[in-house]
């Protein structure tokens, strides 16, 4: 505990654990609207699209990634939207080849136009997470806390709307909702999440942030609005621990906060299947 409380007296401690829980309640928010439309592995697609776009910008010796990565990564989220109703590429299909396609082409790029003597270390910390959430500056805390509450108010608003294009969209048409503008927005805001998650797990992992918090929540809650709340104190939990485990112990930050989330997913899934006994 006294070694906890000397950590927590840095400011960049401080920084992570505040952008950390940030990202894990956006990113669960949409996760049981991902899940339940058979969308999940948008987040993995679009993680892959934000490497590649982070490869652009190394290569491009752009200071500020973000400034590519953020409208690279939401004009792939309407690419996929609009590619899933191709009746000849399908969502999984279009998903599959934005996320391997990006993938391979970032990693070219990064080994033909390569700036750092350290190539492979570089690919390994933005694919699995580094300790750059330990080196967040006050504008990027700033930046993913406006973000994050932009996400959360428009995920409050708009509740009774992604509710109802999310267990039934032919209904939703029918009412007068537009059904195809949510879902547009949906995904935009999945990849400003994706963006945001880039410093704290890594692109190979964010995913992991918006599935596993879902699922936990699911094998236990039927009724969605139970299922949300839940799946976002979860995600919450396990990001905190998550964090002060990986600054405690010296392990990854996004390796930790995801097996903590494989650890509550199993307990959870067990407490699910006692309670339909």
């Amino acid at each position: 505990m006294e070694m906890l409380l000397f950590y927590l007296s840095y400011p960049f401690v401080r920084y992570a654990l505040i952008v950390g829980v940030l990202i894990a309640l956006c990113s669960s928010l949409f996760g049981v609207t991902l899940v339940l439309k058979r969308f999940s592995f948008i987040g993995d697609g679009l993680s892959h699209v934000a490497f590649g776009a982070i490869a652009l910008a190394t290569v491009l010796k752009i200071s500020n990634s973000t400034l590519v990565v953020m409208p690279v990564t939401v004009l792939a989220a309407i690419l996929l939207l609009r590619g899933s109703k191709n009746a000849r590429i399908q969502g999984d299909a279009a998903i599959a080849m934005f996320s391997v396609g990006a993938l391979a082409l970032g990693y070219l790029m990064l080994n033909i136009f390569s700036t750092s003597a350290n190539v492979a270390g570089d690919v390994c910390s933005t694919l699995f997470g580094s300790t750059s959430i330990l080196t967040l500056t006050k504008g990027e805390v700033w930046t993913c806390v406006i973000m994050s509450v932009l996400v959360i108010l428009f995920f409050i608003f708009y509740y009774n709307r992604i509710f109802a294009i999310t267990f039934d969209e032919t209904f939703a048409r029918a009412t007068g909702t537009p059904a195809g503008a949510y879902n547009l927005a949906v995904a935009v805001v999945t990849a400003i999440i994706i963006v945001l998650a880039m410093n704290l797990v890594g692109s190979l992992l964010i995913s992991a942030l918006i599935i596993f918090p879902a699922l936990s929540a699911m094998a236990i809650f039927t009724n969605y609005k139970s299922a949300v709340i839940a799946s976002a104190v979860i995600s919450v939990v396990c990001s905190l621990a998550g964090i002060l485990v990986s600054i405690l112990g010296s392990t990854p930050v996004g390796a930790t906060i995801v097996a903590a989330d494989i650890i509550v997913f199993g307990i959870c899934s067990v407490i699910g299947k006692t309670c339909r006994k």
